[in-house]
């Protein structure tokens, strides 16, 4: 991959006690750059951000004293497709302000998210400038939309379905979809996803804070699209589990989600149901991004998608 150059850079990163914010904050560590970890968490594993200083840090609350910074990678936010919309716009976009005014002059990098295309039709090699658009199936989308056009001047990177060491939402999601010897999902396993591994997502993060631009949208993925089934029977093989994918079609799997949703939400549950109509707009159709700009622009060289190594994570 391409270097980001650029030694000595300081850098702050918000959302450094989450699983993108720590793996950008061990990146730019081991790139030589001073950088300042900002979290949630009180706390955090100094491995966890790569040794670098944590200070805990609730972006809606009040700022910590000021750090001098090059530029700023905010990776903090909520990314939840399930949760009060109030509570998700107040962190996505109210987060994402605070954060920018916080280091006033410095480089902003925002990561936002695929999320912000259209979520009521397929997403087939979608260039930047297809979001953001006048509709959203959620909170998540609308408020990560929100939140790149409060941005004055900013690198926003727009990743799918990140996932590595660590990963706490959608590996664990797919791995709960497991039932007595099926893992299942929707479509029919042939659509085609572009997936983005962490360690491509923190690399891009970098090459976006070091240069050579300093404002731009740049679809952030693993070098090639995958298919679906063909992914799926990748992580159930790394995990040692004994299990076929079985698919529900999206015609009775739109429903079925629907069900699970008035469900939980009659019950007060404050954990997403295993189905949901977000889930299956995502999983049914082919979501795939075009990844030319940020290969040109920032010279990004990202891997294949790969999930060796799957049964430590």
């Amino acid at each position: 991959m391409t270097e980001p150059g650029r030694p000595g850079l300081r850098v702050a990163v918000t959302g450094a006690s989450g699983f993108v914010g720590g793996a950008v904050c061990r990146a730019a560590v081991a790139e030589g750059w001073t950088v300042s970890a900002f979290g949630r968490r009180t706390s955090v594993d100094r491995a966890h951000v790569g040794g670098a200083p944590y200070t805990s840090w609730d972006l809606l609350g009040e700022r910590p004293e000021p750090v001098e910074v090059d530029a700023v990678i905010h990776c903090a936010g909520s990314v939840t497709d399930w949760g009060p919309p109030r509570a998700i716009w107040a962190a996505n976009v109210d987060g994402t302000r605070n954060a920018a005014a916080a280091f006033p002059g410095a480089r902003f990098v925002h990561v936002s998210t695929a999320s912000v295309y259209d979520p009521f039709r397929p997403t087939v090699l979608a260039a930047e400038d297809e979001a953001p658009v006048g509709r959203y199936a959620n909170a998540y989308g609308a408020s990560k939309a929100a939140a790149e056009r409060c941005l004055d001047r900013a690198v926003v990177l727009r990743p799918h379905a990140v996932y590595g060491r660590g990963d706490t939402t959608l590996l664990p999601r797919v791995l709960g979809a497991v039932r007595g010897g099926r893992l299942l999902a929707v479509g029919d396993g042939r659509q085609r996803i572009s997936l983005t591994s962490v360690d491509n997502l923190a690399r891009a993060c970098l090459l976006a804070a070091a240069g050579p631009v300093e404002r731009g949208v740049f679809n952030v993925t693993d070098a090639e699209p995958v298919v679906l089934d063909d992914a799926l029977r990748a992580i159930l093989r790394e995990r040692g589990i004994d299990a076929e994918p079985a698919y529900l079609p999206r015609s009775l799997a739109d429903p079925a989600a629907l069900v699970a949703e008035t469900a939980f939400r009659l019950l007060r549950r404050p954990r997403p149901p295993r189905l949901t109509r977000y889930a299956v707009g995502h999983l049914a159709v082919e979501r795939t991004l075009d990844i030319t700009a940020a290969r040109d622009r920032l010279g990004y060289r990202p891997t294949t998608t790969s999930f060796a190594g799957a049964a430590d994570w």
